[in-house]
């Protein structure tokens, strides 16, 4: 019973984090000059306006059975990038603010954690599920930092690369689903000590 309200409450959090890391896409994108999103309706925090149904519900659940841990996706909200007022810098700054979302998320909650009991609020549940909510927080920011396609550090990276080494970037997009394969089966262990780290730093507790 308890396992099982765990991968309810972790698949919750999970959900409103990447609806929240979506959005946070979309209204970027709005201030740059792009209106897909809002046109899409996909301006809202209605998780079922951007629930994938095996990103957000069938891999969460696979991911935690077999590993004990909760990873995901929501369906990505559509924008235009040639309707962006800079085309170099624009898509690096829609993209940075998914990750940006998270790890602001990830530092409130994280925040509240370190100082419940100042605040009176230091009940197991709250610490519980605030936990939960910052690991999650940070799990997404660092996955999607990344700097392979179709992950949002490309973009950033594109913004920066000279532009006669864009064309590696070009080759990796066209194998992008390989390349991530590849990284979350043999490259996640690498990823998991930041992400342990950054949970200490925040909430001065260990995970």
């Amino acid at each position: 019973m308890i396992e099982s309200l765990e991968i309810i409450f972790g698949v919750a959090v999970l959900i409103m984090s990447v609806v929240a890391h979506e959005v946070s896409h979309g209204y970027v994108a709005a201030l740059l000059g792009d209106p897909t999103a809002r046109m899409a309706g996909r301006l809202t925090l209605n998780p079922i306006k951007h629930i994938d149904p095996i990103g957000s519900v069938v891999v969460p659940f696979i991911s935690y059975m077999m590993g004990g841990f909760i990873f995901g996706w929501a369906k990505p909200v559509p924008y235009n990038p040639y309707n962006l007022r800079n085309q170099r810098t624009g898509p690096a700054l829609v993209a940075i603010a998914g990750p940006a979302i998270n790890l602001f998320l990830a530092l409130v909650f994280g925040l509240a954690l370190r100082y419940a009991t100042e605040l009176g609020f230091a009940s197991e549940a709250f610490m519980s599920i605030g936990a939960l909510v910052v690991y999650i927080n940070i799990l997404l920011a660092v996955f999607n930092l990344i700097p392979i396609p179709p992950l949002d550090g490309s973009k950033v990276l594109y913004a920066i690369l000279p532009m006669k080494w864009l064309h590696v970037m070009e080759y990796m997009e066209r194998y992008s689903f390989l390349f991530v394969l590849l990284f979350v089966f043999f490259l996640w262990r690498f990823i998991l000590p930041i992400v342990f780290f950054l949970f200490s730093l925040i909430t001065g507790m260990a995970l």
